[in-house]
């Protein structure tokens, strides 16, 4: 199993179901469930359906599932009628929609049938982990206010929905020097090479590349290859954060 971004909470793990109706991206969903820490997958599903058979299955044998990774584009039914069937056959379920999807419309609705996050397709694993925290977060205040919840608690754990994860930096690299380059890279309009962020900040093209890097798997920034220099294609990077 890869690092973990923290370390694992002692409950016991959250069970997903991935419901995706592309093979390859399903895979990859399990297997991102399976890094981090607190989760298990327990199935996948590849249309509505599907879902709610296996929910059912996993419900009726005593180990329901606690979230679903949900797309809202499947082949029998939409992600938001998924949603309500599993409300209506009382799944206490909640869910993170994983999809293309960005019409407000359906944001606003996705929030009716028990959707707590809300992940744009194509994203890093970074921010997929992220999200995952944060609802574990989310569950573990609720849980260890044991009894009814008192304002404070409900406070903390909607909080927890929205609040970014600290974590540690890979080795080798300086909160420091990371947030030159942020700054660096915030003033800009445009994309930059690892070789503007070298002159800029005064780190040698290797190390700026690996802090370029990281941003791209935290998805604070974005990369594509550069054209038009001399040589092989050069990666740039442009600010999204």
């Amino acid at each position: 199993m890869s690092q973990s971004t923290s370390r694992a909470a002692p409950y016991a793990p959250i069970r997903v179901l991935v419901v995706e109706d592309e093979p390859i991206t399903a895979d990859a969903h399990a297997a991102y469930v399976g890094r981090v820490p607190g989760f298990l997958h327990v199935g996948t599903a590849h249309d509505g359906a599907a879902a709610l058979r296996l929910a059912g299955q996993l419900d009726a044998a005593g180990t329901p599932v606690d979230l679903l990774l949900l797309d809202m584009n499947l082949p029998d039914l939409h992600g938001l009628d998924v949603g309500r069937r599993m409300r209506a056959a009382g799944h206490a379920v909640d869910i993170i929609a994983i999809t293309a999807v960005r019409e407000l419309p359906v944001v606003r609705r996705a929030i009716s049938v028990g959707v707590v996050q809300y992940l744009i397709k194509p994203f890093t694993f970074a921010a997929f982990a992220e999200r995952l925290e944060h609802y574990r977060v989310y569950r573990q205040t609720l849980a260890g206010s044991g009894g009814p919840a008192s304002q404070a608690a409900v406070d903390e754990a909607l909080a927890a929905l929205r609040a970014p994860v600290a974590r540690p930096l890979p080795k080798g690299l300086s909160a420091g020097t990371l947030e030159s380059i942020r700054e660096f890279l915030r003033g800009r309009t445009g994309a930059v090479s690892a070789a503007e962020v070298t002159d800029a900040v005064g780190v040698s093209r290797v190390t700026a590349r690996r802090y370029l890097e990281h941003l791209a798997e935290t998805g604070e920034v974005s990369r594509s290859a550069r054209y038009g220099t001399p040589g092989r294609p050069e990666n740039e990077y442009r600010w999204t954060g």
